[in-house]
C-alpha cells in the first residue's frame, strides 16, 4: 500500500468502519466510530460522506469496483471462452467484497425504500465495471441489455454467496456457472431467431429505434459509471 493510499481519508474511514459494521450495521453509530478510529476530522468526514453512513456504505461498494481491473489484469484469462471470462470477472468482483457481513448489512440498508435507488445505481455501476474490465465496446442497445442481464446474474449470485458455507464458496461458483449458462442459452436462442425470415429485422428494430431516439448515451441517461471520452459511445 502506498503512502497516498494510507493517507486517503476515504479508505481510512472504510477500513475503520469494517470493524464496526458486523455489530452496528451501516449506521451513524458506525460512522462516528469510524471517524474516531480513523482520526478523520468531522468536517472532512462530512465533506466526503454528506449523508454519513449511507455514503460510507456506497464508498465501500465502489472500492470493490475500482479494484476489479487490477484483479483481472493479474489473472490469466487468455484462451478462455467469453462466458468463462465473464464468470471469472463476476467471481473476482464478489471476492473483492472484503467482508461478507458488511455486504449483508449493505443489502439490508439498500433494501429500504428511501435508499433503494442508491442500491440500484451501485448494482448498475458494478455491472458496468465488470463489462468495462472485460473490454466491452458495444455501442447500441446491447450496452444496456448486457449490463441489465449481468446485474441480474451478479445480484442473485451475491445473495447465494451470503448464505453459502461450502468450502471456499464452491457452491456459489457452481451456482454462478449455471446462471451464466442460462444467459448463454437465451442468447443462442435469440441468435437462431435472427436467422428466420423477418425475425432478424424485427429483433433489430429496438436498436434502430434507440439509435434514432438517442444517437449517443448521455451521463444522465443511466445511473452508474460511464464510458471514457475516447470511446465510440462518448462521441
Amino acid at each position: 500500500m502506498t503512502d497516498d493510499m494510507q493517507d486517503d481519508p476515504t479508505d481510512k474511514m472504510i477500513d475503520a468502519a469494517l470493524m464496526h459494521v458486523p455489530f452496528d450495521g451501516w449506521t451513524e453509530t458506525t460512522f462516528r466510530a469510524a471517524m474516531k478510529d480513523a482520526e478523520v476530522a468531522p468536517a472532512v468526514a462530512k465533506g466526503l460522506f454528506p449523508r454519513g453512513a449511507v455514503d460510507l456504505a456506497l464508498a465501500f461498494h465502489a472500492r470493490g469496483d475500482r479494484r476489479l481491473p487490477g484483479r483481472l489484469a493479474a489473472m490469466n484469462l487468455d484462451g478462455l471462452r467469453y462466458r468463462d471470462k465473464v464468470a471469472r470477472a463476476v467471481r473476482a468482483r464478489i471476492e473483492l467484497s472484503e467482508d461478507r457481513e458488511a455486504v449483508r448489512r449493505g443489502m439490508t440498508l439498500f433494501s429500504l425504500p428511501i435508499y433503494s435507488a442508491d442500491g440500484v445505481r451501485a448494482l448498475w455501476s458494478t455491472s458496468d465495471a465488470i463489462w468495462r474490465a472485460l473490454g466491452d465496446s458495444s455501442d447500441d442497445l446491447n450496452w444496456y441489455s448486457k449490463r441489465a442481464t449481468l446485474a441480474g446474474v451478479y445480484s442473485s449470485t451475491v445473495l447465494y454467496w451470503l448464505g453459502d458455507d461450502s468450502p471456499e464458496s464452491r457452491e456459489t461458483w457452481d451456482f454462478l456457472d449455471r446462471r451464466i449458462d442460462d444467459v448463454m442459452r437465451i442468447e443462442s436462442a435469440k441468435s437462431g431467431l435472427r436467422k428466420l425470415p423477418f425475425m432478424g429485422a424485427l429483433m433489430d428494430l429496438p436498436n434502430r429505434v434507440a439509435a434514432r431516439a438517442a444517437p449517443r448515451r448521455r451521463d444522465e441517461d443511466i445511473p452508474g459509471s460511464w464510458p471514457p471520452a475516447d470511446t465510440p459511445a462518448a462521441r
